[in-house]
């Protein structure tokens, strides 16, 4: 809790565990449902056990928290102290997380502010520390709120996947459907545009689409101060020479994070993802 105000956000933000104890943020897992058994990200499935189970076949679908459970982590909050909670959540065009949230909200004796990230990630992530940052500074309830929802709109993701096949078959793939039907002639570049899964560009070869992902990063960066998180799922290979790279080329770089995704965002693009977010300073 920061001052009297209480943060609040879920586990696709996929931030370092120092930063939520730093910040004592209260973070609510989401669920992957691996055939007909239910299982709580961060928990109950890791990354390697959705990978595993994407590789096999087997049907990996996703269920946001329940109202209940937001209302319960709200309560804690506000027994805890809080006197008013930033509600900080992925993207309400990928999941319905934010509406639970917002149901949640109606039903607790303390005044919450739900914010509708518009990303995923660590571009979420960067909301939630950009509100952090404001209610460690004394802002209120409302601007630590609209802290969170300026970084939305300053923070920037892309990503590479192996395959469409896997954004396809959870609904998430928004206009990059049309890529579909050409998904084994090129490798897919995507970006997030409006809280939704865009096509950014079409690449002929994994080396060159990775290539091209470090790219527009450092074009993105320029040379402005930001923080870089590079996401990946089963990828670790490619991944940590991406880092490196950015590291290198780029001039305002403040922090760096290199972590895997979780299992309910590897459920929806499968092993080979790679991810980079930009978030300005």
């Amino acid at each position: 809790m920061l001052g009297h105000l209480a943060l609040v956000t879920d586990s696709t933000a996929y931030l370092p565990q120092d930063a939520v104890d730093r910040h004592r943020i209260r973070v609510v897992p989401l669920s992957v449902v691996v055939g007909d058994e239910v299982r709580t990200e961060g928990i109950e499935i890791s990354p390697k056990d959705v990978a595993e189970a994407l590789r096999s076949k087997h049907r990996v679908t996703t269920s946001r928290p329940s109202p209940e459970t937001f209302a319960a982590a709200y309560r804690a909050a506000a027994e805890a102290g809080a006197t008013g909670i930033v509600s900080v959540h992925i993207s309400a065009e990928l999941s319905g997380t934010a509406e639970a949230a917002q149901l949640a909200a109606a039903e607790v004796d303390i005044p919450v502010r739900v914010v509708d990230s518009r990303l995923v990630g660590m571009a979420l992530g960067a909301c939630v520390l950009a509100a952090a940052e404001a209610a460690e500074a004394g802002h209120d309830l409302d601007e630590v709120a609209a802290a969170a929802t300026r970084q939305s709109g300053l923070t920037s993701g892309f990503f590479y996947v192996d395959t469409l096949e896997h954004l396809r078959r959870g609904g998430r793939i928004g206009t990059a459907r049309a890529l579909v039907g050409s998904a084994l002639a090129v490798k897919p570049l995507l970006h997030l545009s409006g809280g939704r899964i865009e096509p950014l560009e079409k690449v002929r070869t994994a080396s060159r689409a990775i290539a091209r992902l470090e790219e527009i990063a450092v074009e993105c960066a320029g040379e402005q101060e930001v923080d870089i998180a590079v996401h990946h799922l089963a990828a670790e290979d490619r991944a940590e020479p991406l880092a490196e790279r950015l590291r290198e080329r780029v001039p305002g770089l403040r922090e760096l994070y290199l972590s895997e995704v979780g299992a309910v965002i590897g459920a929806h693009v499968g092993p080979g993802l790679l991810a980079v977010v930009v978030s300005p300073r």
